[in-house]
C-alpha cells in the first residue's frame, strides 16, 4: 500500500492511497477458494471445484467484497499511521479499479482539534441555593387542596364561584366552532379565564335553564374567529357550590400519604427538588457562557455543517423564540458521544431546545419584498451557522475535558438512563429496549447527556463557586447570566 499526503488545510487532511494489484488479486483467490470449501457444485465434490468455475459463478460478488474490504482495512491503516483523530467518518473516493489493475482512491478527512488545557479558575459564577419558606408550601398546599376540592349540587340561582354544569354549543356565522361545544361542560364562574362577557352572562343561571350567550372574539383571537360574533347555547344541567378548601389528614390521604404533616414534608421535598434544578440550570447556562468566552479554537467545518442542517431541520420557519435554552441552558442537551477511541463524535440537539434568536416572521419586511425576506433568510442562516459552531466547539471542549480527566458513563447509568426512556412509553417498554440495544447511535444519544452532565458537575466542583442564598422569588426574577446560551452538539 502506498500512502501520499496531497493536501493539509487546517484540519483537513487528503490522501491518495495505491493498492497493488497482486495485493487485492490474492485476497480474491484466498476469498474463492474459501467459497469452493463450502458451496456445492454439481459434478464436483466439496472443495474440488476448478477455480475457473468459481470465478465464473461468483468472481463479481466477491471482487465487490474484496474491494469493499481492502478499502476500509487499508483506509483505517493510514489513519493510524498518521496518528490522525477523525471529527467525522473519512469520505472515500474509488479514482481507478478494475479486476487485474492497481486499485488508486482518495481519503478526505477531518480531524479534530487541539484542545487547550482547560482552567477552571476564575470562571466568576456562582452556585444558588434557594431556601424554601413556609409561605412558598402553604400556596403550594393550597393549590393542591384546590384540584382536590369538591362540591356539591343547590337549588338556586349561580353565583360567582359556583361551577355549572351544562351542554353547550357554539356557532358563529351559522357554523359550529371547532371544539366549542360539548356534553357536560364544568364551567366555573368568576374566573375570568374564558372569553370575556362569557362568565357574566351565566350569572343567575339555574338547573334546566337553557341561555345564549353572545361574545366577540377579540381582535388577537384566532385569525378565523377574530373580531366575529360568537353564538353560545347553554344548556344548564346543575349548579354546584364549592366547599371550603380542606387541607388536612383527608388531603393528604387522598395523595397517597397518612398525615398533614408527610403531606407538606413531600410537597417541601418536592419544591427544593424544582427550585434547585432551575438554579442547576443557571449555574449550567453560565459556566457555558464562559467557556465559550475563553476558549476560541478551530473546529471541524462538517461537524459544524451537520449541526447547521440539524438547527434547520428544527427551525424551518423564522423562529418564535428568543435563544434561551437553544441549546444547553436545559438539561440533557447532548454534549458529544466518545467513540469507541475515546474521541468526540456529534450527538443530536435534543427535543424541546429554544429556537436561536431571529427575526419573527414578516417582521419589518412588507409583504411581497422579495429582498427582505431574503435578507432576512440570510440573517437566519448566519445566526444558524454563529450557533451551530459554538455549540461544536463547546461540545468538543466537554468531551476532551472528560477524556482527560477519565470521566465515563458506567453501564448502571446508562441502564437507569434506559430504563427512564422506556418507562415514558407504558405499554412498549419491551420494544423500547430492544430498539435501544439494537442501534448503538440511539443508545449514543441516552449516554451523552449523563456524560455531559457529568463533566459539568465536575468542572463546577473543580471551579467551587461561591454559594448565595436567594428566595423562590428572587431567583425567578434574576436576570438571565450574560452572553447567549450555548449547549454542546
Amino acid at each position: 500500500m502506498q500512502v501520499t499526503e496531497t493536501n493539509s488545510d487546517g484540519l483537513k487532511r487528503e490522501f491518495r492511497i495505491v493498492v497493488p494489484a497482486s495485493e487485492l488479486s490474492g485476497k480474491l483467490t484466498e476469498r474463492l477458494e474459501e467459497i469452493g470449501r463450502q458451496v456445492r457444485v454439481p459434478g464436483f465434490r466439496p472443495g474440488k471445484v476448478p477455480m475457473r468455475i468459481l470465478r465464473q459463478r461468483y468472481g463479481a460478488a466477491v471482487l465487490s467484497e474484496v474491494l469493499q474490504s481492502t478499502v476500509e482495512t487499508t483506509s483505517s491503516a493510514a489513519i493510524r499511521e498518521h496518528n490522525l483523530r477523525p471529527a467525522l467518518p473519512p469520505k472515500l473516493d474509488i479514482v481507478s479499479f478494475r479486476e487485474g489493475a492497481d486499485l488508486e482512491y482518495t481519503l478526505s478527512v477531518e480531524l479534530l482539534p487541539d484542545i487547550p488545557e482547560a482552567d477552571f479558575s476564575d470562571l466568576d459564577i456562582e452556585r444558588l441555593a434557594v431556601e424554601i419558606p413556609e409561605e412558598e408550601v402553604d400556596r403550594a398546599l393550597a393549590r393542591l387542596a384546590e384540584q382536590q376540592r369538591q362540591s356539591e349540587p343547590v337549588d338556586r340561582p349561580a353565583e360567582s364561584g359556583d361551577i355549572i354544569v351544562a351542554d353547550v354549543e357554539g356557532r358563529v356565522e351559522d357554523r359550529e366552532i371547532p371544539g366549542a361545544s360539548g356534553k357536560d361542560r364544568r364551567i366555573e364562574l368568576g374566573t375570568g379565564e374564558l372569553l370575556p362577557g362569557f362568565e357574566e352572562q351565566l350569572l343567575g343561571a339555574r338547573a334546566g335553564e337553557e341561555r345564549l350567550v353572545r361574545i366577540t372574539f377579540p381582535a388577537d383571537y384566532a385569525a378565523d374567529l377574530a373580531g366575529k360574533e360568537g353564538l353560545f347555547t347553554v344548556r344548564v344541567k346543575q349548579v354546584r357550590r364549592q366547599l371550603p378548601l380542606a387541607i388536612d389528614d383527608a388531603l393528604a390521604q387522598a395523595a397517597g400519604l397518612e398525615t398533614l404533616d408527610e403531606l407538606r414534608q413531600e410537597v417541601r421535598q418536592s419544591l427544593q427538588r424544582n427550585y434547585d434544578q432551575a438554579a442547576r440550570l443557571r449555574l449550567k447556562r453560565a459556566l457555558l457562557d464562559k467557556l465559550a468566552e475563553r476558549y476560541d479554537f478551530p473546529v471541524p467545518p462538517g461537524m459544524v455543517e451537520l449541526e447547521f442542517e440539524n438547527l434547520r431541520a428544527q427551525f424551518p420557519a423564522p423562529p418564535q423564540a428568543e435563544e434561551d435554552a437553544a441549546s444547553g441552558a436545559g438539561e440533557g442537551a447532548a454534549a458529544p458521544a466518545p467513540t469507541a477511541a475515546g474521541e468526540g463524535a456529534p450527538g443530536g440537539a435534543q427535543a424541546g431546545e429554544g429556537a436561536p434568536g431571529g427575526a419573527q416572521a414578516g417582521e419589518g419586511t412588507p409583504a411581497g419584498d422579495g429582498a427582505g425576506k431574503d435578507k432576512e433568510e440570510q440573517e437566519r442562516a448566519a445566526e444558524y451557522r454563529r450557533l451551530a459552531e459554538r455549540r461544536i466547539r463547546l461540545g468538543l471542549l466537554l468531551a476532551e475535558i472528560g477524556r482527560r480527566n477519565n470521566i465515563t458513563v458506567s453501564q448502571e447509568e446508562l441502564n437507569q438512563a434506559l430504563l427512564r426512556e422506556a418507562r415514558r412509553h407504558p405499554g412498549h417498554e419491551r420494544q423500547v429496549v430492544d430498539y435501544y440495544r439494537r442501534n448503538p447511535d440511539a443508545l449514543g444519544a441516552l449516554r451523552a447527556p449523563i456524560l455531559e452532565d457529568k463533566v459539568i458537575d465536575f468542572i463546577v466542583e473543580m471551579a467551587k463557586p461561591p454559594v448565595r442564598k436567594v428566595t423562590p422569588q428572587e431567583l425567578l426574577t434574576l436576570p438571565e447570566p450574560d452572553g447567549e446560551p450555548a449547549a454542546p452538539a
